[in-house]
């Protein structure tokens, strides 16, 4: 059975991700790429749909046991966990190298204290637990082969299989190093060379501890900054510079629930946002590389752009339901693929736009087109800002006027205006500063109850939403606006859970919703990262950072972050670990910095 999400350490390469439970077991894994099929798909199924387990042996009718203690490596993405057991300790190392050849999962167990009797239970099934492999022994090797894919693994132990399962049987002592390892190959070419465990050790640790020193931010709670940083880096398709939203699909957004979907694309919107951390803590290299693929993958069909891609920017990200997995906890249907990439979206047109500016305001280097993409962009929305769309939150009801994306499609104009300003490009200024103050005045008409003194979701509703937190941290009202403090207000009244945190919309339980869905949903973690922002920049600043530790104390122990969070079980919901939580964890600390919170 899977862990709890908050049970779960990510560990990866920059092409895909593994999650690792506290007990030693690696439920998820997809091959070669984040978007591939799993070979450990036990996460969103049981055992029988794959997993590798490695940690102290226990009698086959108990629960493994659990790691007494675990951490990352210093700044790193190597994760360490160690079990005490009544015959000693041991330490189990987990990481996978930055890729230079084939992609490998490397395993090293470490004697500390006592003789400690160790298993390897290693169940590979490829195609998302669908398919079990042909396993057997290449010159030494143990492989495991099914149509295109091949899994090499390696070790020093003596192996056996038994049950469609290949297990190792062995005691450490102190000072002794046993490693295991996975490497995935095509299974029509040769065999990948033979790991090097512990050289690709020491070339990780060196990796990432070069990578965390580019880090210019050293202000309070540096580690859940920094540590959120490695996480948003570990979630870039390195050869391409897509950036994946999470590495998992179908965790619930609501345990047993139907909210089950597949992050492990490019949305437009979240590497917009994650561009902007990392620009700002000095990571322009990400920042060069992400402009790079969006300019890809919009190429040719700009006045189309697609709200997600994959991450070499592919178009066609077709759902489908994988109907053999019964989901996390029973919460099905379990979804590859996503629905939702056609859909009309404004408000990205903002986010991509600002992503852009910010780009160039922090002296990245000049690109023509990426100043040509941003002035077709405004020309679409010349004749489209006013037309209803599906929003930030993807609802698969009825297109509304949504009052968020009216304000992003005025950002997406103002910044515009402010290239063009700059010199960098040439355009229409008149025009745009016209239209500019058309979107303002209509959102300011349409989208504002002068009851109850608060913006709505969209034009003609009552219902509130949390991304109307984003109105003054875009500049569209300045903070002392009556009306900015007044949705604040309503929102912190209106879509609170007990302990503070903030739910993105009103959901209708079993009900179908203003989302076209049954079912609720956690407390969005980026709306309650959102709150604090705001409650700083209207000058309640010891109530923000109030806010923001609480939010920190809800990261497991590694730091992680999921999606949402669920005030009545106490648990991380939906998918993990997310990059829309961990952008705004950074933002927040850099303004609550700026506001002097913390008293410096």
């Amino acid at each position: 059975m899977a862990g709890h999400i908050e049970d779960y350490a990510l560990i990866g390469d920059m092409q895909t991700a593994a999650l690792v439970c506290r007990n030693g077991t690696v439920d998820w894994l997809c091959l070669p790429r984040f978007d591939s099929h799993a070979v450990f798909a036990g996460l969103l199924g049981t055992e029988e749909h794959g997993f590798w387990r490695l940690g102290p042996a226990h009698p086959a009718d108990t629960e493994p046991p659990r790691a007494a203690r675990r951490r990352y490596r210093g700044d790193s993405l190597i994760l360490e966990s160690e079990w005490d057991t009544p015959r000693g300790t041991v330490r189990v190392t987990d990481f996978m190298p930055p890729r230079d050849g084939a992609p490998q999962l490397i395993r090293i167990v470490e004697g500390v204290t006592g003789r400690v009797p160790m298993r390897s239970t290693l169940r590979m099934r490829f195609s998302y637990g669908r398919v079990v492999p042909w396993v057997h022994k290449h010159e030494g090797r143990t492989v495991a082969v099914a149509g295109p894919d091949s899994v090499w693994f390696d070790t020093s132990a003596e192996t056996y299989g038994k049950s469609l399962t290949t297990y190792a049987d062995f005691t450490v002592a102190p000072g002794d190093r046993i490693a295991f390892t996975i490497s995935w190959q095509p299974s029509h070419k040769e065999p990948p060379a033979l790991p090097e465990p512990e050289q690709s050790l020491e070339a990780t640790e060196e990796f990432w501890r070069d990578w965390v020193e580019h880090c210019t931010y050293h202000g309070p709670y540096r580690e859940a900054v920094v540590r959120s940083l490695i996480t948003l880096k570990a979630l870039t398709y390195a050869p391409t510079g897509g950036i994946v939203a999470a590495p998992t699909t179908s965790l619930p957004e609501h345990i047993g629930g139907v909210r089950n979907w597949d992050y492990r694309y490019t949305w437009l919107r979240d590497a917009a946002i994650t561009l902007s951390s990392l620009l700002r803590t000095g990571y322009r290299e990400e920042a060069r590389a992400w402009r790079e693929w969006l300019l890809r993958a919009v190429a040719g069909d700009p006045e189309n752009l697609q709200i997600m891609y994959g991450i070499a920017g592919e178009r066609e990200l077709g759902e489908a339901e994988l109907d053999w997995l019964p989901g996390y906890e029973n919460s099905a249907p379990v979804r590859v693929g996503n629905g939702a990439a056609h859909q009309l979206q404004l408000d990205v047109y903002g986010e991509v736009t600002e992503a852009l500016h910010l780009a160039h305001m922090t002296g990245l280097a000049r690109n023509d087109y990426a100043s040509l993409l941003q002035l077709k962009l405004i020309r679409y929305l010349e004749d489209h800002w006013d037309v209803p769309d599906e929003g930030i939150w993807e609802v698969r009801g009825p297109r509304r006027h949504f009052v968020h994306s009216k304000v992003m499609a005025w950002v997406a104009v103002d910044r515009t205006i402010k290239l063009i300003e700059s010199g960098d490009a040439d355009g229409p200024l008149e025009k745009w500063r016209e239209l500019r103050d058309d979107i303002h005045r209509d959102v300011c008409e349409k989208g504002y109850d002068k009851e109850r003194n608060t913006f709505t979701q969209s034009y003609g509703s009552k219902e509130l939403d949390a991304s109307l937190l984003l109105i003054p941290q875009m500049g569209f009202l300045p903070p002392d606006d009556k009306r900015v403090i007044g949705t604040i207000e309503a929102i912190q009244r209106e879509l609170s859970t007990p302990d503070g945190f903030i739910l993105r919309y009103a959901t209708q339980g079993e009900d179908e919703g203003l989302d076209g869905l049954p079912g609720d949903e956690g407390a969005f973690l980026a709306c309650s990262f959102w709150m604090a922002d705001d409650l700083a920049m209207i000058g309640r600043v010891d109530e923000a950072r109030k806010l923001f530790e609480k939010l920190l104390a809800l990261r497991n122990d590694l730091g992680l972050l999921a999606e949402e969070w669920d005030p009545r079980l106490k648990r991380q919901v939906g998918n993990f670990p997310q990059a829309f939580s961990h952008v705004p964890l950074i933002d927040t600390a850099l303004r609550l910095t700026a506001s002097g919170a913390y008293g410096g």
